[in-house]
């Protein structure tokens, strides 16, 4: 399995399996099935409620824990420092683990500033191995960066082939901060799974469209999180690393990026509104 090096010298997997919108009921066979599969990251999140689904999954499946690598994320209701500290704690306790080995902030909104300040105090204490950002854009990125002593490892942005992030790439340079990608197969719009570049460009590999989509990605060094509940997609997204793109595939599927994000605008206030209320209406411990 390909790995990338973070900034901080820590080794992550370029695949992994994200488990956003799987049920707590279902979640636990989904990522069984993923680590059967082959898959050693997985990606989960305060806000996706399934954290505990995810301990059981890997504390049952015999997978030792210095072989996986842990993701998870601190929602916008358990922001600031004391707060956030809490709910690292919590979200150790329901992983299973004693440490994490990707946190980051999920949204840019609340008290991030003490969020992530939590965050570095959870990383000098062990508790988590490296620390980045979420959903962070433009001028909230570089602001918070500029102002932490520990520069993220890690920032996750909506990015697949319509979607490349090309801006905020440039952005992140500097501070030695990875790409990891949501969304990688851009939902299923843009009719990606029959996208005609995509599976020309794939039929000479033997490859499929999707598998393609997310080789390219891997060819960027951008980190990505596919999910399916279906172990044959689980099998075809994760079957990617016996195929390498030629330098004009690599130009035709840049050539398809539409530079900007299908799914949110954070910049939106009406967004902003439904994320800064979404604790309180979905978590089903506070129904």
């Amino acid at each position: 399995m390909k790995t990338i090096t973070l900034n901080n010298g820590v080794e992550m997997p370029l695949q992994g399996f994200g488990v956003f919108q799987i049920a707590p009921q279902d979640c636990e066979a989904a990522v069984r099935s993923a680590l059967d599969v082959g898959y050693r990251m997985i990606d989960t999140a305060q806000a996706y409620y399934n954290e505990a689904a995810v301990g059981r999954a890997w504390r049952t499946s015999g997978i030792a824990r210095e072989d996986l690598f842990l993701v998870t994320k601190v929602w916008i209701s358990n922001a600031g420092d004391e707060r956030a500290a809490k709910s690292i704690d919590e979200s150790l306790r329901k992983l299973e683990t004693e440490y994490i080995d990707l946190l980051l902030i999920h949204q840019a909104f609340g008290d991030y500033y003490g969020t992530y300040r939590a965050m570095q105090k959870a990383l000098e204490a062990g508790k988590v191995r490296a620390i980045g950002l979420s959903n962070f854009v433009d001028a909230r990125f570089v602001d918070l960066v500029e102002n932490m002593e520990v520069k993220p490892a890690v920032l996750q942005l909506e990015t697949h082939v319509f979607s490349q992030q090309k801006r905020m790439r440039e952005l992140m340079a500097p501070y030695g901060t990875r790409l990891m990608a949501w969304a990688p197969l851009a939902e299923g719009r843009n009719g990606i799974f029959t996208h005609p570049t995509l599976t020309a460009i794939g039929a000479r590999y033997g490859k499929t469209a999707a598998q393609t989509a997310l080789r390219f990605l891997m060819a960027e060094d951008v980190i990505a999180i596919p999910k399916s509940v279906h172990r044959e997609r689980l099998v075809e997204n994760f079957s990617i690393d016996d195929f390498e793109l030629s330098a004009e595939d690599l130009d035709a599927i840049r050539a398809l990026d539409g530079g900007k994000p299908m799914f949110a605008d954070f910049n939106d206030p009406a967004l902003a509104k439904f994320l800064l209320e979404y604790d309180a209406k979905f978590n089903p411990e506070r129904q």
